[in-house]
């Protein structure tokens, strides 16, 4: 097994699934809670954390690795690039897969003339410090999450802490989910998901634009979207009981 993961709590099975360059222990506090009435499985993306790199990172790969960490359905909440994984594993490993929470996430990171994504050269901006100052690059990638809140510097603090905590991903791994942010376009598999979906925004959230949740809902008129007003990209630290609050809201609709 290269993939570690902690589990909280019992009931119903959530997994908690990072973002980019993070680690499980991004979820500790927010797992913590929702463990008060579920059984939460946070996991640590191949070559993140305490998880064994791979020879390549993909969403197939990766999915293939997290499909052996479960044995029923579960509620799979992805944050940011981990909403790409919930997405794919949804269409990969459906006997795995009871509902898919995308927080501040979306299927396709990249804007074009019909998306309000990312700036393409945003992302390759981060590509190519990674190889000049690794650290660095990450801590701005990191501030750009929780910019404009007004607990700008607590936030900021508490996500460097827990980068630190565990070893840092390589840069093979970086470039790696840089590309799969960059070239991914679940669209399509939004638009054919067979299970209760949702999408979870922050309102001031600089990296996935909360307009997006409309255009998702163009996709699949069934999607559940909550906006969290005044969260940035990182809800869960910022905004954890409005947060819950949809999340329990989504799971009684179903």
């Amino acid at each position: 097994m290269t993939i570690h993961y902690q589990v909280y709590g019992e009931g119903e099975p959530i997994v908690l699934v990072h973002g980019w360059a993070m680690h499980s222990g991004i979820w500790r506090n927010f797992a913590e809670q929702l463990a008060q009435t579920r059984r939460v499985v946070c996991v640590d993306l191949p070559g993140h954390g305490l998880s064994a790199e791979i020879p390549e990172f993909t969403l197939e790969s990766v999915c293939e690795q997290l499909s052996e960490i479960v044995d029923s359905k579960a509620c799979w909440i992805g944050w940011s690039l981990g909403g790409s994984v919930a997405l794919a594993m949804a269409g990969l490993f459906p006997e795995v897969v009871s509902s898919v929470v995308l927080l501040a996430s979306n299927p396709c990171f990249v804007e074009n003339a019909d998306w309000p994504g990312m700036p393409e050269n945003q992302l390759d901006l981060f590509a190519e410090n990674l190889g000049v100052d690794c650290e660095s690059t990450l801590l701005r990638f990191l501030s750009l999450q929780i910019n404009g809140l007004p607990e700008f510097r607590k936030l900021s603090k508490k996500l460097a802490a827990v980068l630190r905590e565990s070893r840092m991903p390589t840069e093979k791994t970086l470039q790696g989910g840089l590309a799969v942010l960059k070239q991914t376009d679940l669209r399509s598999a939004l638009a054919d998901l067979r299970v209760p979906v949702a999408a979870m925004l922050g309102e001031k959230d600089t990296l996935v634009p909360v307009g997006i949740g409309e255009a998702m809902r163009v996709i699949n008129p069934d999607l559940h979207l909550s906006v969290i007003k005044n969260a940035g990209h990182a809800p869960f630290l910022s905004h954890r009981p409005e947060l819950i609050e949809s999340l329990i809201d989504f799971w009684e609709s179903r």
